[in-house]
């Protein structure tokens, strides 16, 4: 029987927990190799990460009553 019959045989209870269980083996394996190899964001990586970020400015709108037009009523 192949490795994907057999995956398919299981009930969807055991397979939503089979899914968790490697997505979390794989957060915490991930975690540990950038630790490990020096990839932790540095504080210049964080502020040039912060310039990078996009601004919302809020512009008034114009014309009387809110309506939204844009422009003024002839």
């Amino acid at each position: 029987m192949s490795l994907l019959k057999s995956y398919l045989n299981l009930t969807p209870k055991y397979k939503l927990g089979l899914g968790a269980g490697l997505l979390i083996w794989g957060f915490l394996g991930l975690h540990k190799v950038e630790s490990k190899l020096g990839l932790t964001p540095t504080d210049a990586d964080k502020a040039e990460l912060e310039r990078m970020t996009p601004r919302i400015s809020v512009v008034p709108r114009g014309g009387a009553g809110g309506s939204g037009g844009g422009g003024e009523k002839a």
